[in-house]
C-alpha cells in the first residue's frame, strides 16, 4: 500500500485526512482527522527509527551496526525529532563539538596534536562569542 501523500500534487499545499473506511464492513467516517507526527517522516527517517527501536534505543549498538559515531547518531535523532515537528532538546554546541573531536581522536581519525589544536580553536572562539 502506498504511503499517504503529505502535500497536494497540484499546488503543494498540506493535505488532511477527511475520510476513513472500514476494510471489512465498508462503514465510512467523514471528518477532519489529525495524523501522527510519524506520518511526516521521510523514508530515510523511518528506516533510522526502525533501526533505533530494533536496537532498543541503545546508541552503542547503533554505532556497531551502522559504523556511525555516537554524535552522528544523536544528531540524526535530533533531525528526526525536528522532522516530526517536535522540539529537540537544546544541545550546547561547544560541548557537542568537543565530543565530536574526542570521538574522532578515539577512532584514530586524528592524532593528539590535531585534537589539541581543534579543542584550542573551540576555546578561542568562546572569547569571541556573545552567548557566554
Amino acid at each position: 500500500m502506498p504511503l499517504i501523500p503529505q502535500s497536494c500534487p497540484s499546488c503543494s499545499s498540506p493535505l488532511v485526512v477527511t475520510q476513513l473506511n472500514c476494510t471489512v464492513c465498508g462503514t465510512g467516517v467523514v471528518g477532519k482527522f489529525e495524523l501522527s507526527p510519524f506520518f511526516r517522516l521521510s523514508p530515510e527517517s523511518l528506516k533510522f527509527l526502525e533501526e533505533f527501536v530494533r536496537n532498543r534505543g541503545n546508541v552503542k549498538e547503533m554505532e556497531r551496526e551502522t559504523g556511525e559515531s555516537y554524535w552522528a547518531i544523536r544528531r540524526r535523532l535530533d533531525e528526526v525529532i525536528a522532522e516530526m515537528g517536535m522540539e529537540a532538546p537544546k544541545e550546547d554546541a561547544v560541548s557537542t563539538s568537543r565530543q565530536e573531536i574526542l570521538a574522532r581522536l578515539s577512532r584514530g581519525e586524528i592524532n593528539v596534536q590535531e585534537a589539541t589544536k581543534l579543542l584550542s580553536q573551540i576555546k578561542g572562539s568562546l572569547g569571541n562569542s556573545t552567548d557566554s
